[in-house]
């Protein structure tokens, strides 16, 4: 199975922090780096990254990476980067088969997570999203910024970043079939470039699933302050 890695977008919170996102350090190793690492943990060799803004020195440095750790890393460049991240998963669509999990370039997570969600049964049509249940007093969620999940036996009902009503947080970790393709096809038609978008497309169909991480960490490094919480969690997990 391969793993699609999403890591097109500027990163603008992060002030003066280095050119590309993806690469900003965390206890000492680039953020991307933690994100990959995790995934051949979990049994993923093969990666493909899509890259967009400072692409090539985000591609100069993962090259260099995957031959010091012997990891298979492409790239997809996204030349229309400042356009919502659903638009990076389309462009990757003819490089990861009818399974792959995707991830974003700027979450860690206990590669435990990604092991479970690899040996979920998955129907051709559908996706699954692993989920956080702690919603109060979260560790690492930023209310703010979090993506909130409103799930419903073990389906999604609703997603976004200004839902109301919620019950869960998306912890970024997906496991997909190429029908996500199709589905963002779609919502791109009508103008919409985002992730979201196309995982509403699941939902209406009542395709779209969600696991539990039971409390394994994870955190979505947005800003300074968020490194710092993620260098400590790093170092009580270490």
């Amino acid at each position: 199975m391969k793993c699609l890695i999403i890591a097109a977008g500027r990163g603008s919170r992060f002030g003066a922090r280095p050119q590309s996102k993806p690469l900003c350090p965390v206890k000492n190793r680039a953020l991307i780096e933690w994100v990959i690492l995790a995934a051949r943990q979990a049994g993923i060799q093969d990666f493909v990254v899509v890259t967009g803004y400072a692409g090539e020195t985000l591609e100069r440095h993962l090259r260099t990476f995957s031959k010091e750790n012997a990891i298979s890393i492409s790239f997809v460049h996204n030349a229309e980067w400042e356009k919502e991240n659903g638009l990076s998963v389309y462009k990757a669509r003819d490089r990861v088969g009818e399974k792959f999990v995707l991830l974003m370039s700027d979450h860690i997570f206990d590669a435990g997570i990604l092991s479970r969600l690899m040996a979920q049964p998955l129907q051709p049509d559908e996706l699954m999203l692993a989920v956080d249940f702690q919603v109060q007093d979260h560790p690492t969620a930023d209310l703010d910024d979090v993506t909130k999940v409103l799930a419903k036996d073990g389906k999604i009902s609703m997603i976004g970043k200004k839902i109301e009503t919620y019950n869960a947080f998306d912890t970024g970790v997906f496991l997909c079939t190429a029908a996500i393709f199709r589905a963002l096809e779609e919502t791109q038609k009508t103008g919409d470039f985002s992730l979201t978008g196309g995982i509403r497309t699941f939902i209406e169909g009542g395709k779209a699933k969600v696991m539990d991480v039971k409390g394994a960490f994870w955190i979505d490094v947005d800003d300074e302050n968020a490194v710092a919480r993620a260098e400590n969690l790093l170092a009580l997990h270490a």
